[in-house]
Order: structure tokens, then sequence, then C-alpha cells
């Protein structure tokens, strides 16, 4: 029996239709290498950057929870943080109920950094969204998050490898 079809087209998989996975990863590697080259004179990497609009928008908040919202995996995230403590962009401080956990803050000349970085990120993403007229680009977010939505639900309900 043939792979699995879309409403009696070619199957999902064929050669010669566009496919998920190859087109989310070209966006990804492209928009983060766009990103790398633009923030390089400021000498911040887009997962800085993204930690420090996580914090700002979310201040207080866990290493667990800052993992979480980045969608990356913990180990990643602690990294990252412990290169950005020693740059003096973050503060990483004892929870006051958890010992083993550390609630993270953005210092001032993270925010001065994050501020800096901003308006690069904003025209970044003014740049590439020029690529769908300007009345569908709302809609195209919209179903980009649904298209995330539903990556998150299958990995959360796949087997886990030991």
């Amino acid at each position: 029996m043939p792979a699995a079809k879309i409403t009696g087209e070619l199957p999902i998989d064929s050669p010669d239709r566009r496919r998920l996975p190859l087109l989310l990863r070209r966006a990804w590697y492209g928009l983060n290498q766009a990103f790398r080259r633009r923030l390089a004179t400021l000498g911040v990497t887009p997962d800085q950057f993204t930690v420090m609009r996580t914090l700002l928008e979310n201040e207080g908040i866990t290493q667990r929870e800052l993992a979480q919202l980045m969608a990356s995996d913990p180990n990643t995230v602690a990294s990252l943080l412990e290169r950005m403590e020693k740059a003096g962009l973050v503060d990483r401080q004892t929870h006051e109920q958890d010992r083993r956990a550390h609630r993270i803050r953005l210092k001032p000349s993270g925010k001065r950094k994050y501020e800096a970085a901003r308006a690069t990120a904003v025209a970044l993403q003014t740049d590439i969204l020029t690529a769908l007229p300007e009345a569908r680009r709302e809609e195209f977010l919209e179903h980009l998050a649904r298209v995330a939505d539903a990556c998150r639900i299958v990995a959360e309900k796949s087997p886990k490898q030991n």
C-alpha cells in the first residue's frame, strides 16, 4: 500500500512535494545564520538574545522554566547561562523554596545588550516577512504557531528513549 496521502495527491513523503521537516530546517537554519551574522558586531548570539528577551518577558523564572519557554534542552540552557553569567549579563540566585533550583534575572548590562540587539531582531523579522503579502503575515505566523504546537504535542506523546 502506498505511503499516506493527503486528499488523493502525491504521497506526503514524495520527492515531488514540499516536505515539512526539510522546510522547517531550511527556514530555521537561514534565520539563525542571518541573525548570527547581524548580531556578531554586538557580541551576542541568537540564543543569548532569546534568553534575554525571555527573561525580560518573564522576570525571575527558574532555569527549568527558561528551558521550557525556549523549547531547549536543560543542559544547553545551563551552559548558555553559565557563559552569560560570566559575561555579566544575567544573575542566578538560589530559589527561595527549592535549593536545587535557580531564579534567573537579567542584569542592567544584559538589558542594555538586549536593547541594542532588539532593533536588529525587529529589522530581520521585517526583512523576512516581506516575502509574504502584508495582509497574510499574521495568518502565516498563526499557522506557524499551530505547527510548532503540534510538533511539541507529538514530541510529548512520543516514547522516550533510554
